[in-house]
């Protein structure tokens, strides 16, 4: 079976490029060679690269364990962390509640003694 090939919107791939070359600085800034990383990770040399370039064809959890074996995995966290746009639509469908209406009582209350 061949590669499957994932076309990317410009903006969407000039995101993952960034995120490459983020990862990149990144390793390089600790001196962590690329075979180290590509063995903490649990992937090749080759792969490593990718996600350096920001390839969309590496898996999720390829770009996952990089993060880890270079200390950032808990900053997947931050994806869709506020989700502003998100919140914003939600609240909008939101049922506004109404006030009961008040009950009239007819008569009085009898109290017994």
């Amino acid at each position: 079976m061949g590669q499957k090939t994932i076309t990317l919107l410009p903006s969407a791939q000039r995101k993952l490029t960034q995120m490459g070359v983020q990862i990149k600085l990144a390793r390089l800034r600790r001196e962590l060679p690329v075979t180290l990383v590509a063995e903490r990770a649990g992937i090749s040399r080759a792969t490593l690269w990718a996600i350096e370039k920001g390839s969309p064809s590496v898996s999720m959890g390829a770009y996952v364990q990089v993060l880890l074996a270079i200390g950032f995995v808990d900053d997947l966290l931050l994806i869709a962390k506020d989700d502003v746009l998100g919140r914003t639509l939600q609240d909008m469908k939101l049922p506004i509640g109404k006030r009961a209406t008040k009950r009239k009582t007819h008569g009085k209350c009898k109290t017994t003694s």
